[in-house]
């Protein structure tokens, strides 16, 4: 435990801060599980709307720097590859 007051105040922060981090961050795992769901299933419509979501929860914590920038977009762009994968091969082909 620590003795000075400073670090007493530095742990009090770090506790809360990293409470609110893993709340975000579990958001983020929840709907990029939601999009995966979307996917399974096929459905395009559904799935750009939870794509839409996930890519604003991404941007949100990366704002927040509980991702980093570089991570955000990484993530973000697999996200929409697996999306255009699903749309390109439900049209049908002529």
């Amino acid at each position: 435990m620590p003795i000075m007051k400073s670090a007493k105040k530095r742990l009090r922060q770090n506790v809360k801060r990293n409470l609110r981090n893993r709340i975000r961050k579990t958001a983020l795992r929840t709907q990029m599980k939601k999009f995966f769901g979307a996917l399974e299933e096929k459905n395009v419509q559904s799935s750009e709307e939870q794509l839409r979501l996930a890519i604003k929860k991404i941007d949100k914590c990366a704002s927040k720097g509980i991702l980093h920038k570089k991570t955000a977009d990484r993530k973000k762009s697999r996200l929409t590859k697996k999306l255009n994968q699903i749309k390109t091969a439900a049209q049908p082909k002529s």
